[in-house]
């Protein structure tokens, strides 16, 4: 069975936000991937010193076939550098594992699906 991890900022960290319905949709999104016949895990985190020993922790749990990066890394600049370091940690601890991009939170799948 393909694998897949999506990786985020967690939204209870955007100031603003309604972090609880964002993570709603995530958590629907991330079981939306078993009517694919997906297996899912998600890792969220924050833009501080615990971001990449949790992501590493969570891309060495297993061998992931794809990890889907989401936007809230990806696409606000002052999180650049948490999205380089999110990058290179893929690359050192699953190597082996697709990098896909979403463009919402709720496009994940499709976007793991495009590398399986």
């Amino acid at each position: 069975m393909a694998s897949v991890l999506v990786i985020g900022y967690d939204p209870q960290g955007i100031p603003g936000v309604d972090g609880d319905a964002l993570r709603a949709g995530l958590d629907a999104e991330l079981a939306r991937f078993g009517e694919y016949g997906i297996e899912a895990g998600m890792s969220l985190v924050q833009f501080d010193e615990s971001a990449a020993p949790t992501l590493a922790a969570a891309l060495a749990e297993r061998p992931w076939d794809v990890v889907v990066v989401g936007g809230g890394l990806r696409k606000t600049e002052q999180l650049l550098p948490l999205f380089e370091e999110a990058l290179n940690l893929v690359r050192k601890h699953a190597p082996q594992a697709a990098i896909a991009f979403n463009t919402s939170g709720g496009d994940s799948v499709e976007a793991a699906r495009r590398h399986l």
